[in-house]
Formats: C-alpha cells, structure tokens, sequence
C-alpha cells in the first residue's frame, strides 16, 4: 500500500509540474502574437488586453501552485484523490483559458503587417466613433473595440462584457471583418449595433414592439419578428447611421440558391434572406423615397419568387411586406426607454446620410473630404458612407477607402 501511494504521489508531482510550468507559459503574450502586432494597437487597448490575459494566466498557474503545496504535504490516499480531482479540474480550466488566448492572439496577430495595422487601427477608430454618436448623449461610455481579419462570408462581434470560454469577461468588443468585405466596411456598423442594444437594452424592447405591430396582421409573422430582434435592430443601427450604403453588401452576403433565402433553422436570430432584403429596403424608401435600392428590391424578388417558399414562410413573407412602413417606424422613429424616451432617429438622423446629403457632403468638402481632420472627427460615418457608396460605381476604387482608413489608423496611432 506504502508503494502504491507513494508511486501516485509521483505521478501527480509530475502532472502537477508540467500544467504548472504550461500554465505559467501562457502569461507570455509574445508567443500568442508578435511585438508588432502588440505594438499596432492602441496603447489603452492593448494595455487592457495584455492585462486581462495576463491574469487569466496567472490564475492558472496560481492554481497549480495550490495543487503542488498540497501535494508536499498529502499523507493519506484520500487526499491524493482530492488533489486528482482538483488537477483534472486545472487542465480543463487551463484548455479553457488557453482558448481565450488564443482567440485574442489570432485577432492581434492580423496586425502583423503595418499596412493592414494601420486599416485596423482606422476601423477601430470607426468602431467607437460609431457608437459613440449613441451611447455618449445616454451618458454612456463607449467600450474600446478590437477589429481583426479572417475568412468566411460574414461578419461577427464578441461583445464587450461578454462571458468568455473560461467565465471571464471579455476586456474589449472584438469585430471579425470578413476579407471580401474589408474595403466595404459596413458590417462593421451592424456589429457595432449589437454592442449598442446590448448596452440600452434595446433588443428586448424592439421585441416587444415588433410583435405588438405584427399580431394583429400575423401571429406567426410577429413571433418571428421578436425572435429576430437583435439582428434587426443591428441592421436598422448601421441603416440610420449609414442609410444605403450597407444594402448591397448584405444583399451579397445573404443570397444563393433560393432554398437557403428562405430558409429559417430553428433558433436563427437572423431574418431570412428574403424578407432581410425588403426589409432594409423598407428603411430605404420610408426615409429616402425612391431610389437605387428599388431595383435592389425588384431583383431580389424576381431571383426568389416567393412562391417557392414552404406555406408558412410565405405567410411571413406577404404579412411582412405589407407591414414594411410600419415596421419602419417602429424601428426608427418610435420612442423607446433604451434611448431615454427617445427614438432613434433623434438620436442617428437618418436623413443625415441620404444619398442626395452625401453627395453634397462630398462636393463641399471637395479635396479635403479624406484630408480634414475636422471631418474625420465629427463626419466619420458620412465619409464612410459616401466613400461605400462611391467605391460601388463602375468607375469606383477601393484605393480611397484604404488611404483614408490608413489616415484614420495613423491618427489614431500619432495620439495614443
């Protein structure tokens, strides 16, 4: 017995040293991303990110302290058993942690290159500054916000606050910006939108008041509705802060075959393809009049009559198209406690970023539209805009998007 205890007490040791020495690894943030890398954040925001990764790791190794001054003293089998179970425990905490930072490693290591760094550091800027038009007159505080690059189609946010893989608290709102999509950022106003009605509480709220506008025409249709709640209160964010800039970038991204714009999997936030489209549409022509996204709207229904759609979407689909105007209204212009009693177009005019308001903002600011430090500051948003909507014309470059983000990330960088 005296053999088989002290041979455990071995094994343990050994367990024990090896999640420690990998533990305390791990609060080496070079090897998670380069110097460069580190270097291309923003100072307040790498320093909140080192930080927090840092006590993630320590935390683990502390951890495993604990288990090897248990173990030094450990004379009964019972309590090799417990120290056992408390070291499984550390290795599942440590997988956990070890995600977290590798999350964060793969989104700062995409600022590798300086050119790319400084395109991030500009979408950073755009980021807060487009949160900030909401948040600071609800005297709120803007979150910092990391963007990164990667693959896929479209595009994400890890909310800032939000419960990460080992139970902390992520430090910063991390935004994937899709690679196809990098020079037309506006995915990035979506994802800012989440953040926002997370903030306010507004997904709750809007829920409610898309269901109460749709009931009387659908019940089907107004459960749906409050179900999508939160992707439809992201997309009508980057509609009133960019009108209709954002419209043929995610008419790209949510078509393909006519199946799958009708398809709607149990539990999706999104609204389906199909009545996505109108629906942005909707914003479009309620606030603008006629225009470009009519042919938008015309297309999109040809491509996917909705008579190939199963029965009960198609009672979604004519119940939602009939009501566009009201949910319109409903979104932008109806008064919510999220927005102190406000709405949001009081807050995020959307005549603001008409097309028509655009091109004057161009034809005014002339050379300097890229250049002003003064526009760059308060016009953000419409010079994103309009810049979107430029690079789209057949004569459009993406050339223009990248210097003035590069200028913007360069700014950015010069005052931290």
């Amino acid at each position: 017995m005296a053999n088989d205890f002290a041979a455990e007490k071995d094994a343990l040791a050994l367990e024990v040293r090896h999640w420690s020495r990998a533990s305390t690894a791990l609060a080496d943030l070079e090897v998670l991303a380069s110097s460069a890398s580190w270097q291309a954040l923003e100072s307040y925001m790498g320093l909140s990110i080192r930080t927090s990764l840092r006590t993630l790791a320590t935390g683990v190794a502390a951890e495993a302290g604990v288990l090897a001054a248990r173990l030094t003293t450990a004379t009964a089998p019972a309590e090799l058993a417990a120290i056992r179970t408390g070291m499984l425990r550390l290795r599942r905490r440590y997988e956990q942690v070890e995600t977290v930072l590798d999350f964060y490693g793969d989104a700062v290591n995409t600022r590798t290159s300086p050119r790319l760094g400084a395109v991030l550091r500009g979408l950073d800027a755009l980021a807060v500054d487009s949160m900030d038009r909401v948040l600071r007159p609800l005297g709120m505080s803007t979150p910092p916000v990391l963007t990164y690059l990667d693959k896929g189609i479209g595009a994400s946010i890890l909310r800032s606050g939000a419960r990460l893989w080992d139970a902390s608290l992520s430090p910063v709102a991390a935004i994937k910006i899709t690679r196809h999509n990098l020079w037309r950022p506006t995915s990035l106003i979506h994802e800012t939108g989440h953040q926002v009605a997370h903030m306010t509480g507004w997904t709750a709220e809007l829920g409610s008041a898309l269901y109460n506008r749709m009931a009387p025409v659908s019940v089907l249709a107004a459960e749906s509705w409050r179900s999508w709640a939160s992707e439809v209160a992201a997309d009508v964010y980057a509609f009133a802060l960019l009108g209709y800039a954002p419209l043929p970038a995610l008419a790209t991204v949510v078509d393909g075959p006519t199946s799958k714009v009708f398809r709607m999997p149990p539990g999706d936030p999104h609204p389906f393809g199909w009545v996505r489209v109108l629906f942005n549409v909707g914003l479009c022509r309620s606030w603008f009049g006629p225009g470009p996204w009519d042919g938008i709207a015309r297309t999109w229904m040809l491509r996917h009559p909705v008579e190939k759609a199963s029965r009960d979407v198609q009672a979604i689909c004519r119940a939602s198209l009939a009501q566009l105007p009201a949910l319109a209204d409903v979104c932008t212009r109806m008064p919510l406690r999220a927005f102190g009693g406000a709405s949001l177009a009081s807050l995020a005019d959307p005549r603001a970023v008409a097309p028509a308001e655009l091109a004057r903002l161009a034809e005014r600011a002339g050379a300097s539209l890229y250049t002003s430090s003064y526009l760059q500051r308060l016009e953000a948003m419409r010079v994103l805009a309009w810049t979107v909507l430029n690079g789209q014309s057949a004569t459009g470059s993406d050339d223009g998007v990248e210097l003035w983000l590069r200028r913007i990330g360069g700014a950015a960088a010069a005052a931290a």
